[in-house]
Parts: structure tokens; C-alpha cells; sequence
């Protein structure tokens, strides 16, 4: 804001994605009911500058929908995950980050009373499935040279651990109690582990070695 009281001067674009911006936590707390004298105050504009970049309410509801459910910022949080941390710690760090995004559409869509997300818009024409690859790819780009450890391919991995990650974030699939990222990496990880080649050492006590090998070949 300037001295004046106006709000300072901004390219469209830039004014537009500040009104996103300031009406998205808006909308979280007040649904579709937060009005646009709320949304004016939050952006630090007068009401009627909402209404010079975008044609009505609805419209700005669209574009508050579009970068709620926009991937990019979670994307780019995967990206900036430490490479050089242990596998589990990488992991433990890409469910933090894929439940944050979780836990904001899941408000979303309850605030707006949505049954699920919404089309993309033209301007937004990622597809649901180019969505769902560039996750697979980011995740297994995660995981990267640790993929010999697993004993399923590095994309079916990510495929799974997004599918507990949602299940287990989800406030009514979860009964309430969702999963924390350690709990769902513990899960996932200690269960696609390639196994562990036997050796004399696994042998019961007082068992010989050979009869326990004998064993295990049957099972």
C-alpha cells in the first residue's frame, strides 16, 4: 500500500495472483461465503481492484480452485529435497511435503463443499494423468541410485507410496488419525525391500544351518 492508502501499482498478472493468494486462506477458514470486502481487506486493495482482474466472484472462486490444486509449488518442493540425506530421510521428507498438499486440497474441497477436485481449467490443461507421472517421476528421482534396494521398480514404488500417503492422510479413510510421513515410509519402504539373502547366521538357535535352508526353499 502507498502512503495514499491505494495499493501500489502491480502488472495484472501480478495483481491477480496477489488477490489468489490473499483469498486462499480465506476461503479455507469462510467457504464460498467470505465476501469480497473480506478478500480486499486481506490483498490490501480497494474491493473495486478485484473487480478490474477478474470479471466476477466466481471467476476469482475458478482461479482460487486452480492454485489450490496447481502441483507446481509441490513439484518444486520435491525437487528441493536433500539428495544427500539417507533414503528414509529423503522419503520421510516427500511424505511431509506430498500431505501438505493433501491436507490443503482436502480443506479445500471440504470449504467449497466439493465432491472432488475440480477440471482444469484451459489455462491449466495439465492432465490428471500427466500429473500423476511428473509425481511418479519426482518420487523416483527421490529415490534414485538407492532403486537396487527395492525389489519393485522405482515408479511402482512412488505409485504406492502415494496411494498410502493419500489413504492414510485422508481424514475419513484414516478415521481421524492419519499417518505420520515416519509411520508411511516404515510401511512402504520395510515392505518393498528386496530381501535379504539367508545366510548361515539366520539359522534358529541350536537348528543347523543346512536344515534351516532346506526349510525356506520349501516355504
Amino acid at each position: 500500500m502507498t502512503r495514499s492508502g491505494r495499493a501500489s501499482r502491480m502488472a495484472p498478472d501480478d495483481r491477480r495472483a496477489a488477490i489468489v493468494a490473499a483469498t486462499l486462506p480465506l476461503v479455507l477458514r469462510d467457504g464460498p461465503a467470505v465476501s469480497t470486502r473480506q478478500i480486499a481487506e486481506a490483498a490490501g486493495v480497494a474491493e473495486g481492484t478485484i473487480f478490474r482482474v477478474f470479471p466476477d466472484k466466481d471467476a476469482l472462486m475458478r482461479a482460487v480452485l486452480d492454485k489450490g490444486f496447481d502441483p507446481q509449488a509441490t513439484l518444486d518442493a520435491l525437487a528441493a529435497v536433500d539428495r544427500a540425506l539417507p533414503l528414509r530421510a529423503r522419503l520421510v521428507a516427500t511424505v511431509a511435503v506430498l500431505q501438505d498438499r493433501l491436507r490443503g486440497a482436502f480443506g479445500l474441497i471440504g470449504a467449497l463443499g466439493l465432491q472432488q477436485p475440480p477440471e482444469p481449467t484451459e489455462d491449466h490443461k495439465r492432465s490428471h494423468e500427466q500429473m500423476n507421472d511428473a509425481f511418479r517421476a519426482a518420487i523416483a528421482d527421490i529415490v534414485g541410485h538407492d532403486a537396487g534396494g527395492l525389489r519393485v521398480p522405482a515408479a511402482e514404488f512412488a505409485r504406492v507410496l502415494r496411494l498410502l500417503t493419500f489413504s492414510a492422510t485422508h481424514p475419513r479413510i484414516s478415521d481421524g488419525l492419519p499417518m505420520t510421513p515416519d509411520a508411511i515410509v516404515d510401511v512402504v519402504l520395510d515392505g518393498m525391500r528386496a530381501p535379504r539373502p539367508h545366510t548361515p547366521d539366520d539359522a534358529p538357535a541350536g537348528a543347523p544351518a543346512a536344515d534351516h535352508h532346506a526349510r525356506t526353499i520349501e516355504v
